[in-house]
């Protein structure tokens, strides 16, 4: 019988036994042991009320809250976000049931991604399984899997164009803080097809409590929103120099800053690297969008021609991940793009 299904211990041990470090550990697992870990905190808290404000002061006081968290944490979580607690919860609920799905009926769909099956050491295992799809195609996705989980597509639907809206909207605050005008329709080339929706599941881990739910990471997009439920477990790397455990607000969205983002913004917002912890006890749900262009799109800058990067397009950029991912085992991401001084 398997510790859990998916079968995700059993390619932990293939994984660790492969591995030639002493007891699953490599070097970078072991360097990053050496960071210190903080208690949870909260990251900086906006209240999205200011934008729909028609004070133009506290208008621009939340745009400048919105920004400066951007640039410092490259986190926030956003109250008040115009996304309903009852649509996000029905989404959790029928998120859960999905999951509950039988591993082999599960891995009839598509978008269905489990563990890492391309992880040669500890340290590139992911616990954790995910439906992972571009916003046009939840509804074909689903009925390739034969699930007959209508509902499930129906709400994923709804909360992917209520998040598309937001992601959209918060993304042309920060474009409009560095434009000086406004920033609205920024980024171009991001639509239902380019965009995803990733429904997350981090089952409780019975091995080490240094195993990840998911391996450290910047997220290669634009802007990243997520609903993590009561369990916590995400961590992020402050400054470079030490992992922060974040405190779960109740009906919050988290809002993080991706690397086409840093890119554009010659760097003045921040794509962090962060990570989930895998819990022993507890399984962990989160629902998390990605606000990202065409691959044939140019990523550009808002300080040309003198950017810290060099041009490029998203395909080039996602080509670079996947091919630094095969050689490596892990995602270079910006430094690649970096013009040569």
């Amino acid at each position: 019988m398997r510790l859990c299904d998916p079968p995700l211990a059993d390619s932990y041990s293939e994984v660790c036994h492969k591995s030639s470090m002493p007891h699953g550990l490599d070097m970078q697992q072991e360097q990053d042991q050496e960071l210190c870990y903080v208690a949870q905190c909260e990251l900086p808290v906006v209240d999205l009320r200011g934008l729909r404000s028609l004070e133009e002061e506290e208008r621009r006081a939340c745009m400048e809250a919105i920004a400066e968290a951007s640039a410092e944490w490259g986190f926030f979580q956003a109250l008040n976000h115009g996304i309903s607690s009852e649509l996000l919860r029905e989404m959790r609920s029928e998120q859960i049931k999905l999951f509950d799905l039988p591993f082999e009926k599960k891995l009839l769909n598509d978008s269905y991604r489990w563990g890492n099956p391309t992880a040669a050491a500890p340290r590139q295992f992911s616990w954790s399984e995910a439906f992972h799809f571009p916003l046009a195609r939840i509804s074909e996705d689903f009925k390739s899997g034969m699930f007959g989980v209508a509902r499930a597509v129906a709400v994923a639907e709804e909360l992917a164009g209520e998040m598309s809206e937001l992601a959209s909207r918060l993304a042309g605050v920060l474009a409009e803080r560095l434009q000086g005008h406004s920033g609205q329709g920024f980024p171009e080339g991001c639509n239902k097809t380019t965009c995803f929706l990733r429904l997350n599941h981090y089952p409780a881990c019975p091995l080490s409590a240094d195993v990840f739910g998911l391996t450290p990471h910047t997220d290669s997009d634009f802007l990243t929103l997520l609903f993590q439920d009561h369990v916590g477990g995400l961590q992020l790397l402050k400054d470079s120099k030490f992992w922060v455990a974040v405190k779960p607000i109740p009906d919050a969205l988290i809002v993080n800053i991706g690397d086409l983002f840093q890119a554009w913004s010659n760097d003045v917002y921040r794509s962090v690297e962060h990570k989930v912890m895998a819990n022993a006890k507890m399984d962990r749900y989160s629902i998390a969008y990605f606000l990202c262009p065409s691959r044939e799109s140019a990523i550009g800058s808002c300080k040309e021609p003198s950017s810290v990067y060099r041009k490029f397009t998203f395909g080039e950029f996602r080509r670079q991940v996947e091919e630094d991912v095969m050689i490596t085992g892990q995602k270079v991401g910006l430094p690649r793009f970096r013009r040569l001084k």
